[in-house]
């Protein structure tokens, strides 16, 4: 471990062992620096470490304090899900049907979000982003709405190549093509790439809009086991691109949704060397690359990209505005291919939702906001993960992301997860049942829960009443058709 990481781990021992109580106040940096022999920098790297865990919280001018009740030593600690295991060959995708269902019948305002597919509305500076948006547009040059209308806004733009710059990556603002949110981006590479009845690799489970992508423009997809933790199986895909003539992997190789696993650095380059060499474009989905809890961001797979093969699409939808609806991608080689998608399709992005961002990002802030946000989903997790291994069967198992805001919840075969999402709306809560992340409904004794709801009312009491309804239909043994249950309503949007 590094430095930083050692002091942490050492303070976070003294939490866990009641050494330090909730409340508490944490040593402060000078004199901890003094006491250690450490640096300044390296105490604020270990407290950002255990902030973003959930172990301490910073009080402003006043120092770090310890959190209240987290998980310790004793506790019982759900074990990970285990790795994927899909079948061989490919598959066509109808999934849209079932995705509406569900999703439409969890709209409701008065739910408990546990379905959801964003974190609350009252993490993210909606305020100040009006603000922005207001002088934003005061000082718009009216030529430049039709200067910029498939890449999108000059100024915007270069401030997100300046911040793949701030991670180490020399992207150019020619290459970035801004979107109406990642979606777009990742239905443009999609359709820039391929032709229908093409083969597409995917991650096990998946993103279930990917399958809908793929329905939709007719394309047929090889899913390869994915493990919770360390992600796609790089072996298993190797097997795959020589199996099938593969034109695109569509693969989310950080805080995977719904997995939350994430690729380790050194697989991430040996990923993006196998596809080079097999000659197939990757389109990276890294929405969520930003919710990282360590202090240092996870580099994407584009960071180890030198021939423009890597499409990187992101959003500021899920880390500070959503709703705006602007995203991007890196396009790499194809930026060409999808700008002239875009002026095909949507023509541009809102004027307005791009300024508004410019704005808030020219006028600094960013950075502290996503630390905020990161230390508040860090604690979420630790609690639901809590409630999680109190509340829910035996044999319940969770995964353990180090990002993000959903947990993948494999609970016991008996129970089926459409069976528990009908009853938990009955009880006034949503969930996103494992049914929707795979051609096959594979994952049918899986949920994804969303924890990025700290001000959802009766959040904990949500979680415990699901694993109460999950241990019935365990104690039942009910498997029943759920699915039949359903009276499809394909004219409902999709909610992700």
């Amino acid at each position: 471990m590094k430095r930083y990481e050692r002091h942490a781990d050492a303070l976070a021992q003294l939490i866990h062992s009641g050494a330090l109580r909730a409340g508490d106040r944490m040593p402060s940096v000078r004199e901890t620096s003094r006491a250690r022999g450490i640096s300044p920098s390296t105490v604020f790297a270990a407290y950002d470490l255990l902030e973003a865990q959930g172990l301490v919280h910073a009080r402003p001018r006043s120092g770090y304090y310890v959190s209240h009740r987290q998980p310790s030593a004793t506790d019982r600690v759900p074990a990970e899900p285990q790795p994927s295991a899909p079948h061989d060959g490919s598959r066509g995708v109808e999934i849209s049907d079932l995705v509406f269902d569900v999703l439409g019948s969890a709209r409701d305002p008065h739910l408990v979000p546990l379905g959801s597919a964003f974190p609350g509305p009252e993490l993210f500076p909606l305020a100040r982003l009006a603000r922005c948006l207001s002088s934003g547009m005061r000082r718009l040059d009216p030529a430049a709405i039709v200067q910029h209308l498939a890449p999108g806004d000059e100024r915007l733009r270069q401030q997100i190549a300046l911040r793949y710059g701030l991670h180490g990556m020399a992207v150019d603002a020619a290459e970035i093509v801004t979107t109406n949110g990642a979606m777009e981006a990742l239905n443009l590479c999609l359709e820039a790439i391929t032709q229908p009845g093409d083969i597409v690799v995917l991650e096990s489970p998946t993103f279930y809009a990917a399958l809908q992508a793929l329905e939709r423009l007719r394309l047929r997809a090889v899913e390869i086991t994915t493990h919770p933790r360390e992600g796609i199986d790089l072996g298993a895909l190797e097997r795959a691109l020589r199996a099938h003539p593969v034109k695109a992997c569509w693969l989310m190789p950080t805080f995977q949704n719904p997995l939350g696993s994430t690729l380790p650095e050194e697989r991430k380059e040996a990923l993006v060397a196998l596809l080079a060499r097999h000659g197939v474009p990757l389109i990276e989905d890294d929405v969520y690359g930003e919710l990282h809890f360590a202090p240092r961001r996870p580099p994407p797979a584009k960071a180890f990209d030198t021939g423009g093969q890597v499409l990187h699409c992101s959003s500021f939808s899920k880390c500070l505005a959503p709703g705006y609806r602007v995203g991007w991608v890196a396009a790499g080689r194809f930026a060409g291919a999808v700008q002239r998608l875009k002026l095909m399709t949507t023509l541009s992005t809102a004027t307005p939702s791009q300024q508004a961002l410019s704005e808030y990002l020219d006028q600094g802030g960013y950075d502290r906001h996503l630390r905020q946000l990161r230390g508040t989903l860090a604690r979420q997790q630790a609690r639901a993960r809590a409630l999680i291994a109190e509340h829910f069967p035996p044999g319940t198992r969770v995964s353990r992301p180090d990002g993000g805001y959903f947990l993948w919840v494999e609970l016991p075969q008996s129970v089926d997860a459409l069976a528990l999402h009908r009853a938990a709306l009955g009880r006034g809560i949503s969930l996103a049942p494992g049914h929707l992340f795979s051609t096959d409904r594979r994952f049918s004794h899986c949920v994804r829960i969303n924890c990025g709801h700290p001000a959802a009312a009766h959040f904990d009491e949500a979680l415990r009443t699901v694993g109460a309804l999950a241990g019935a239909l365990c104690r039942d043994g009910s498997t029943g058709a759920a699915t039949d249950c359903y009276q499809i309503n394909s004219n409902r949007g999709n909610d992700d």
